[in-house]
């Protein structure tokens, strides 16, 4: 049975991965195990451990901490965790590869040119 917060920690894996354009087989190539095992740990199949999160963190270019984000500690008589209401519905949306395809290329874009889309995009909305 996959524990909650491998689930989290994978997915956060994938997102980040997916964000820095990255495939399975190139991670799995820097950290030095298969692309099958990537993506064992992508869905919480496998559980990663801390050596190999600070391996795969080295790789994607963030801290350990960042593929904790969002998930809430277990409160006092609970076995297991589960996400942040905020994360779990942020988490949703990177499900989307629109949403993801999206994000990406709006880092692409120069920062003076983000931060005019930015503000468009703001103003468009609360049009809306």
């Amino acid at each position: 049975m996959k524990h909650p917060v491998d689930v989290h920690v994978g997915k956060r894996v994938r997102h980040r991965r997916w964000m820095v354009g990255m495939t399975q087989q190139q991670l799995g190539d820097i950290v030095g195990i298969k692309f099958q095992q990537i993506q064992k740990y992508e869905t919480g199949m496998n559980r990663i451990s801390a050596s190999r999160l600070w391996d795969i963190a080295q790789a994607l270019d963030v801290s350990i901490s960042f593929f904790f984000e969002g998930f809430e500690g277990a409160e006092e008589g609970q076995e297991t965790a589960a996400p942040a209401s905020s994360e779990a519905q942020r988490g949703d949306l990177l499900a989307d590869k629109e949403a993801l395809e999206l994000v990406r290329s709006y880092y692409a874009i120069p920062e003076t040119q983000r931060r005019r889309l930015f503000d468009l995009a703001r103003v468009l909305s609360d049009v809306a």
